[in-house]
């Protein structure tokens, strides 16, 4: 998923600022305001707003289970086509939404960032906070709304929350690593954003990882959303082990990416924001 940069004026140069001693109050009272000034900006300014955020997923979702009862008699799992598209798709649709928002969060909120008041690491926060609880609200009603639909039980809820965490991490380690490559060499986000389609193809969502044949699951493997899909999957089927998924590895491939993107960005942020 890729983001276009917004429209930024020319700005002076920033000069770098010290805001470790800033109270966790200060903080948060910037953190909601760039949160605030996100959805009026995203949300506020097209007709439906909001809408929008359920009709997207939930219309790529439809349009998947259509398509796959017409070429198939059953899905790979239980009954429904569109219960087994959404376990794959929304903690995908997480993932992306994270790492997409994030990695342009400086970009954003660039003019903002010239207050002394406000931090790098603000809008970063702020907008993984929104883009998170949008989302999460977002799977909410559409699976919840599937679940009333289909007459399915209610899922086992550990897996599933520890599903959408882990999504969420990944997106946030992607965006944060990404951030400062994706300012200083745009080229770079062009080539990332085509590198990075397969990965719809490569995450589980279309599949069951089991029914692959064991050379391409031991490739597949290594990518850590196919892990995300079973877990949330495992929580939906009971019959369903997913034995495969790892959560430490998930966790290494989100934590690792992440740390190196802070460093870069407490490092280099100023340099960035001068661009």
């Amino acid at each position: 998923m890729s983001q276009s940069r917004p429209d930024v004026p020319a700005l002076p140069s920033v000069r770098p600022r010290d805001t470790r001693r800033r109270g966790a109050w200060p903080a948060a009272r910037s953190i909601l305001a760039l949160i605030l000034r996100e959805m009026s900006t995203r949300y506020g300014r097209s007709p439906g707003g909001y809408l929008w955020a359920v009709l997207d997923p939930l219309g790529t979702i439809l349009l998947l289970a259509l398509a796959f009862s017409l070429l198939m008699g059953a899905p790979a799992l239980g009954t429904s086509f569109i219960l087994f598209k959404a376990t794959g798709m929304l903690p995908f649709t997480l993932y992306g939404n994270i790492w997409s928002s994030t990695s342009h969060a400086l970009w954003f909120s660039k003019p903002l960032l010239m207050y002394p008041g406000v931090g790098w690491l603000d809008a970063v926060l702020a907008r993984f906070l929104l883009n998170t609880l949008t989302t999460a609200l977002v799977a909410v009603l559409i699976l919840g709304g599937i679940l009333i639909w289909t007459g399915g039980r209610l899922p086992d809820m550990g897996p599933v929350l520890l599903a959408m965490a882990l999504a969420a991490l990944l997106g946030l380690g992607v965006g944060l690593a990404n951030t400062y490559p994706f300012m200083r060499w745009p080229a770079y986000e062009h080539s990332w954003n085509i590198l990075n389609r397969p990965m719809f193809l490569a995450s589980g969502i279309l599949f069951v990882f089991e029914d692959l044949p064991r050379v391409v699951r031991d490739i597949l493997w290594f990518n850590p959303l196919v892990h995300v899909t079973g877990l949330m999957r495992r929580g939906f089927y009971p019959m369903y082990d997913a034995s495969f998924v790892s959560v430490p590895y998930v966790l290494l491939c989100a934590l690792v990416p992440m740390v190196l993107g802070l460093l870069m960005l407490r490092r280099h942020h100023t340099d960035l924001l001068n661009l």
